[in-house]
């Protein structure tokens, strides 16, 4: 360190200017967007018959995608230290807010709606005898004889 830890804000976010930070910077943003796009391919599969968990899963990998696609552009273009910090701060604050001020009153709400189908669901089928037929409701059953009906139609027919 050859600078105040605070001047480093405003000089440019290079290979030269900090050798130590800028290859593992860049290539831990590389693997945190790959990442964060394999998440959301396995938690999308996993999770795909419930909407509130793919729009929080579709909103993080957006949010991500912004972030990561701006930090690789700093780094790649050699913006001023300052800036890189204020895209960082600033993408994290979202992703936070995101998972854990936007969504969790949805997801509460989802779990409420699912937890009273499930109840609903067993107390309709928590009777053994609920999915039998009572005696009483029987259908109209037929003769023992297969052409009764028939000669029954004809006998009708010729009456007339």
């Amino acid at each position: 360190m050859q600078l105040l830890p605070w001047d480093y804000l405003f000089t440019r976010f290079s290979a030269h200017a900090t050798p130590d930070l800028y290859t593992p910077f860049w290539v831990a943003t590389v693997v945190l967007l790959i990442g964060l796009i394999v998440l959301y391919n396995v938690r999308t599969r996993a999770l795909h018959r419930h909407a509130p968990y793919l729009d929080l899963y579709e909103w993080l990998l957006w949010s991500g995608i912004s972030l990561f696609g701006l930090l690789l552009v700093a780094a790649v273009f050699n913006f001023y230290m300052i800036v890189l910090l204020v895209i960082l701060i600033t993408g994290l604050a979202v992703m936070v807010w995101i998972r854990f001020i936007r969504f969790p009153p949805m997801l509460d709400a989802y779990e409420h709606k699912l937890a009273k189908q499930r109840y609903f669901t067993r107390s309709k089928f928590a009777h053994p005898e609920s999915t039998i037929r009572p005696k009483g409701a029987k259908t109209k059953t037929t003769t023992s004889r297969p052409n009764a009906g028939r000669a029954r139609a004809s006998k009708n027919r010729k009456r007339r």
